[in-house]
Order: structure tokens, then sequence, then C-alpha cells
């Protein structure tokens, strides 16, 4: 009678049939779809239908992606949050932190312990692991910003309620001004990327990052004015907060802006900024830069 040795018993069994070996002659031969460049109009127009109802309003491209769930970039998730007049909403995303800025209206929002109450032109952010929940007495939009689709990829959950290394933290409209102010008084030199201002909380230092791997930032451009080309690793969502003559060029293509819209630029893509109104460009920036610090492959350059 033979006698099955170690070797024969571990070459056929549940774990050796899972393995794959592959043998590329080139192993960056294979990528994911690409990120496409996207402007997302219709999920503007509803999140500003005077007769829209309340909910949660998904800027998702994850058929372009090639994702099994909701993906504005691959680590980010955008949304508008529609509370109409006297209404209330609650959502517990699967993140670990979330980050909005208030496009109309006030009200307030509470997450676990904290409670922001907001404003238009108002920036905030909540830990994850805990259920949010929105009110307000007048109709309001919020756009919020998770890293959602990058725990999905692992299939992970958010951190349990107190455990997240994000942060209740509120920038409120006024201060956002005069730091700007001081910053339109700069000298402006072909080394300025923008004219802008990041959001960064004591949880993420030493990195301006809002949450460890999103950074955000209100970027301006005076009237006439144009952002030099530039690129990055960071995949963005560009929400265009007064956006009246304004347009991008990503490659080839020009993007006109419309108030209230958000717009991808993919990573890596030259892209530029270009101001033909009578009105200082103002958008909030979102980007997954923050993890590609955290790599340390940020990948700016000129041209």
């Amino acid at each position: 009678m033979a006698i099955e040795t170690q070797t024969e018993r571990t070459m056929h069994n549940a774990q050796t049939e899972r393995a794959i070996y592959n043998t590329p002659e080139n192993f960056f031969d294979w990528s994911w779809p690409a990120v496409p460049r996207h402007q997302f109009i219709d999920e503007r127009d509803r999140a500003y239908d005077t007769n829209g109802p309340n909910g949660l309003i998904e800027l998702d491209v994850s058929a372009a992606l090639g994702t099994p769930y909701p993906a504005t970039t691959p680590a980010i998730l955008a949304r508008y949050v529609k509370i109409c007049s006297g209404g209330s909403l609650s959502h517990a995303f699967n993140a670990s932190g979330e980050i909005y800025y208030v496009l109309e209206g006030s009200g307030n929002s509470t997450n676990g312990a904290d409670t922001v109450a907001w404003d238009v032109g108002d920036v905030f952010c909540l830990p994850g692991g805990n259920e949010t929940h929105h009110a307000a007495a007048h109709t309001a939009i919020l756009f919020v910003v998770t890293n959602e689709p990058l725990l999905a990829f692992e299939n992970l959950r958010a951190p349990a309620p107190g455990e997240s290394r994000s942060e209740a933290v509120h920038w409120p409209h006024a201060e956002i001004e005069k730091h700007l102010q001081k910053i339109y008084k700069r000298p402006k030199t072909d080394q300025a990327s923008g004219v802008a201002i990041q959001f960064s909380t004591p949880a993420t230092a030493p990195s301006c990052n809002t949450i460890p791997m999103i950074n955000t930032a209100i970027n301006t451009l005076e009237s006439g004015g144009n952002q030099r080309p530039h690129r990055h690793n960071g995949a963005a969502i560009t929400l265009a907060i007064e956006g009246e003559g304004i347009h991008s060029m990503i490659g080839e293509q020009k993007v006109s802006w419309t108030t209230g819209a958000a717009q991808i630029t993919p990573a890596a893509e030259l892209h530029s900024h270009h101001n033909r109104g009578n009105r200082r460009m103002r958008s909030f920036v979102v980007q997954d830069e923050g993890l590609h610090f955290y790599l340390r492959t940020p990948g700016f350059s000129w041209e």
C-alpha cells in the first residue's frame, strides 16, 4: 500500500488550489481601468432641484472604474447631502472619516458626542465609525467626501466608535476668509501651485491633510488669471464654488465649469485652470494626495 508523503498531501488541498502563478515578461503590463475625466452635471442638478427630496446623491463612476462598490475616484466617494427645509437625515458611512463643504443653508450635524453648527462656506470633518445626523431649518446642500472605496477595496470596516484617527473639526467661512485675505496680499511667484488654503488638524500632523489619506483646500484664482499647468499623482475632485467664466484644461480637453458641480481630474494628467469671468474663481479641492505623501510618491511637477 502506497504511503502518501507530506509533500504530496500539501500539493492537493484547498489552499494550493487557490494559488496562481503569474509569469509575465513585464509586471507593469496590467492595470485597472483608467480614471475618467468626468463632470457631474446631472448630480448637481438633482441636488439643486427645489422640488427634490431629502437624500444622498452619489457621484459614482464605478462602472468606468470597474469596481463593485460606488466610487468617484479609486479611493474617494463624493456625495451631495440634500436636506429639505425643516428636515433631517442620518447615515453611517463605512469610512475612517468624512469631510464636508457647505454649499447652501445652515444647520447642524451630530456625530457621536460632537455637534457642528454650520453655515454657507464652512468646512468641517467628522470621525468615522459613528452615525451622523444632519438637521436644517431651511433647505441645505452639503458636499461630502469619504474614503469608503479604499476600505471597500480590502473589505475593511470603519473604526469602532471613538477609535478613528480623524476628529471633529470646524473651519468657519469667516475664518477661512481672514486667511485667504492674507494670501491674496502675498507676492505671487512662478512656484506658487495655487492661491489656496489647506485644511488640516492636530490629528493629522505633521502632514497638512484633513483626514490621514485625503487633503482638501479652497483654491482661488483672480479674474483674468491662469493657474500654471501641473500634475500630481493624487486624483482630484474639484467642486466649483464660483465657476462663472472658468475653465480647466485637462490634457487637450477644455472643461467649462458649472457652479455647484464637481469634476474629476485623473491622477498624473497635466491640467491648468483659467479665469475669464469677472469674479475670483473659487473651488473646494479634494485629493487622495494625502495617501501619496505617506507613500512618498506625490509626483508633483510643472508641465
